[in-house]
């Protein structure tokens, strides 16, 4: 009877082993998608679309004049369709295959094994189409960033065909050396010079920034730059999309812990504290200035630091961003009144000096305030930023900005070369005078009967 019962223990003790096991030749576990962390980056997703249009689309229409309100739109909104179809076939493949330490491969071709299970390597409980999509919306509103810098003055042409190369050979690098399996720059997964970048520093603002700049001087000043006025012909529109920037600046933040956890917490607190200090910091040095503070300088301010904190915000406690925060409002309110006008560039809406400087600035930042409390991303127990006493990651910090100051200028130069020589870059003067709206699309913002009234 004892032995009778010794043997059935042992046969329901085997068979909770072999009901608990896993199948011979399949991993301990298998990633699950988890469906709290798949909404939230789905909405995150939505949220960095947003950004582009309408937020972008307004912020950068209301700063134009009114004859090139709809040709600017139309500058962002066909990013949001050709770089679509452009990351479907290839371009995330190039930035998150699997390459070298510069270049991602060809794996992916045309979403080629992107399906609905998770990718453990980039996140391991969303989809690897939610992640996909998710960054789909970074490499959409980056080449948009450019077009502030040469508004009212690029072929509509010129601008599709200029985006698509950027977008091949200076976007899809700088995202996989900074985020991609075996990149350079990647923090996460042994890059080499690991740098931190946690929402897009600089893969989207400084790489997007410093090619405005260099476009802008390639192209040359607007006819009348800078002795005739050219104000901004809706500061309204530009304070609504500045508003849905904000807003949207929640996904690109918070939405790149790739989880709903307490990362994205941090993050979301982080770029909200950064954004209102930055505002409050342009505006204190635009009242010294100029005796008075203008919503135009507080809605820049805000975007400077939503741009600043970028890739910090996943790294630093609530009062360092406010201090980074801070800092980059003052700091670009100058770049952008005081080195613009010593240097004579006509970078139109100031990609350059609030993405460019601002981005710049922001990555340096991070690699001073970086907090292992907040992300423990280079180890347990080891020192993330300069004030912990990981001093060696200013200069990891420096590196990625460096290399992304190289390869944006570099890059942008030659592909502004092959434009022009193939199909132009520049408006007539003619087609400038009338506005792109007529010239480049046929149609006006504002019919002449409507403004008479």
């Amino acid at each position: 009877m004892r032995l009778r019962s010794v043997k059935v223990y042992l046969a329901v003790l085997l068979g909770l082993v072999l009901a608990t096991a896993p199948a011979f030749g399949q991993a301990a576990s298998t990633p699950k998608v988890d469906s709290g962390d798949n909404s939230w980056m789905l909405v995150s997703s939505a949220l960095v679309l947003m950004m582009s249009g309408p937020g972008l689309a307004l912020f950068y229409g209301g700063l134009v004049r009114k004859k090139n309100v709809l040709g600017t739109f139309m500058q962002t909104f066909a990013m949001m369709a050709v770089i679509t179809v452009l990351w479907a076939v290839v371009m995330y493949s190039l930035a998150f295959g699997h390459g070298n330490a510069f270049i991602g491969g060809f794996q992916h071709l045309f979403l080629k094994n992107v399906g609905l299970a998770p990718n453990p390597t980039y996140a391991a409980t969303i989809p690897e189409q939610t992640f996909m999509v998710y960054q789909l919306m970074f490499a959409i509103i980056t080449p948009a960033l450019i077009t502030g810098a040469f508004a009212e003055r690029m072929k509509f042409s010129a601008m599709v065909v200029f985006s698509i190369l950027w977008a091949l050979f200076v976007y899809s690098p700088m995202a996989h050396m900074v985020w991609g399996e075996g990149g350079l720059l990647n923090a996460a997964l042994g890059g080499k010079f690991p740098c931190l970048d946690f929402a897009g520093g600089t893969v989207v603002h400084v790489t997007s920034g410093v090619s405005a700049l260099v476009t802008a001087i390639y192209l040359g000043k607007r006819i009348g730059f800078p002795k005739e006025p050219m104000p901004p012909h809706s500061v309204v529109l530009s304070f609504i999309g500045a508003c849905l920037l904000w807003v949207g600046w929640f996904g690109f933040n918070a939405g790149s812990a790739l989880a709903s956890g307490t990362l994205a917490t941090s993050a979301f607190v982080a770029t909200h504290f950064g954004a209102a200090a930055a505002a409050l910091g342009w505006l204190a040095a635009e009242w010294f200035r100029n005796g008075k503070p203008s919503a135009l300088g507080g809605i820049s301010g805000a975007v400077a630091g939503l741009v600043a904190i970028t890739p910090a915000a996943g790294f630093v406690t609530p009062m360092s961003a406010l201090a980074i925060g801070a800092i980059a409002g003052v700091f670009c309110f100058y770049m952008v009144v005081k080195v613009k006008t010593i240097f004579g560039y006509d970078d139109s809406l100031d990609a350059f000096g609030v993405h460019g400087a601002g981005g710049t600035l922001g990555a340096i930042l991070t690699g001073i305030f970086a907090n292992s409390s907040i992300n423990p991303l280079l180890g347990a127990g080891k020192a993330t930023g300069f004030f912990e006493g990981n001093h060696t990651q200013v200069l990891n910090q420096a590196i990625g900005v460096g290399l992304a100051w190289g390869i944006s200028i570099v890059g942008t130069l030659i592909l502004l070369f092959i434009v022009d020589k193939l199909i132009g870059l520049r408006v007539s003067p003619e087609d400038e005078a009338i506005g792109l709206d007529l010239s480049q699309h046929g149609e006006e913002g504002y019919h002449a009967e409507a403004s008479a009234h």
